[in-house]
């Protein structure tokens, strides 16, 4: 597997663009399409949240069809939730304008929206938006970066990745690009991800790669604990590379979900870290546990704590408040065995063994939580099983940003 610079557009046959329709901003673009020159397979996951946008409805649908799909179209600023029929109508109208524009099926056009909820879209601005970006579509790397920008809301900065990887004799690529820094929590999280590859792959081995992939990545992360209404990561295959089908259960697919990951925990990671408000990604890693359940829910545990955060913003080395928030976990552990590090650039530290605290530097484990991403391992004695959560520090440029988010 090799990392290669780019997106959504990294993949043979893909490309796409951006647009400034002025939807809810008025300084910056906020719609992006991306158009597959074949139609692809594609798989889906959605959000957990009894509460569904109309986008996640209208793309859950088209994934459980089993429909081809050629085009996405996605506008950030108004989520499109909680809008009743109208919301649904408009999924169909900017499907209607899309497949008119791109000249595809409009059964293939799928869509994604972001923003606040509630507010109904202005379809004159969708529509000459799509309009727009159907003439200025186009493949490389600028205009998948260019179509990363335009999803962003309260996101810093945009969040891409792409690999190569050979399987038989052929290389396949897979890139994707996704926005996500608030209403963030495990069971997928507001965020919104979109894969592409050129992979010639079986739908049950597409769509299994995903919802397996998706456990130990976006389900892994949390930002604030709160789970969305339009959380929506997509995954679109068009063949373009020519290699031998992909089939599930197949070394070939192993080596096709290994790298989908790396793609995956890469964008999981960048929306942890990217936080509203965020100074630092911090990650948990659990180490020698019985069962992979066991360790997830310590790691999520431990990154949800809102007063471990808390700690992380203010780079105090409070390890009471991990063991505290692993401890409610609802999973069973010996805190007798715990051993805790804090670790970054700056250097490790080990805080308590055997659920001791130890004597350390106060100023080294300072300089260690100072640092832009910070890794707390505990180790719980228990087997051999370890999984890691991400999130980010809790500042007060959380609730600046949430206290009027729709002004």
């Amino acid at each position: 597997m090799q990392i290669i610079e780019g997106g959504v557009t990294a993949a043979k046959g893909f490309e796409a663009a951006a647009v400034a329709a002025g939807i809810k901003y008025q300084d910056r673009t906020d719609m992006a399409l991306i158009y597959s020159e074949k139609p692809c397979k594609v798989a889906g996951t959605f959000t957990t949240n009894l509460v569904k946008a109309a986008p996640v409805k209208w793309d859950r649908a088209i994934v459980e069809s089993g429909l081809k799909s050629q085009a996405v179209v996605v506008n950030s600023g108004i989520a499109n939730a909680c809008t009743g029929e109208e919301g649904m109508n408009y999924c169909a109208e900017t499907a209607k304008e899309a497949a008119k524009a791109l000249g595809v099926n409009e059964k293939s056009v799928l869509v994604g929206s972001t923003g606040v909820i509630g507010m109904q879209l202005p379809m004159d601005r969708v529509k000459a938006g799509i309009r727009e970006l159907a003439l200025s579509k186009k493949a490389g790397t600028e205009a998948g970066t260019q179509a990363a920008l335009a999803i962003m809301t309260t996101d810093t900065r945009k969040k891409e990745a792409a690999v190569t990887v050979e399987i038989g004799d052929t290389i396949i690529t897979i890139g994707g690009m996704a926005k996500g820094s608030g209403m963030i929590h495990p069971n997928m999280c507001t965020m919104l991800a979109f894969i592409t590859t050129d992979a010639k792959i079986s739908r049950k081995a597409l769509q299994a790669a995903l919802s397996e992939d998706v456990q130990d990545t976006y389900n892994m992360i949390s930002v604030d604990g709160d789970t969305s209404t339009n959380d929506t990561v997509l995954l679109l295959a068009n063949g373009a590379a020519g290699n031998e089908k992909i089939t599930y259960g197949t070394w070939e697919y192993e080596a096709f979900k290994q790298a989908l990951h790396y793609v995956n925990e890469t964008l999981a990671k960048k929306m942890a870290g990217d936080g509203e408000g965020a100074t630092a990604l911090f990650e948990a890693k659990i180490i020698n546990a019985d069962t992979k359940e066991q360790a997830k829910a310590l790691a999520k545990s431990i990154v949800c704590s809102n007063l471990t955060k808390a700690a992380i913003a203010g780079h105090d080395a409070n390890w009471g408040r991990i063991l505290c928030a692993m401890g409610y976990s609802g999973a069973k552990f010996d805190p007798e065995k715990v051993d805790l590090y804090f670790e970054s650039v700056a250097g490790k530290i080990q805080l308590i063994e055997n659920g001791v605290a130890l004597t350390y530097s106060e100023e080294k484990a300072t300089e260690i939580l100072s640092q832009a991403e910070v890794t707390v391992t505990a180790d719980i004695k228990e087997g051999d099983i370890e999984a890691t959560a991400w999130g980010c520090d809790l500042t007060h440029e959380y609730i600046n940003i949430n206290a009027d988010y729709r002004s």
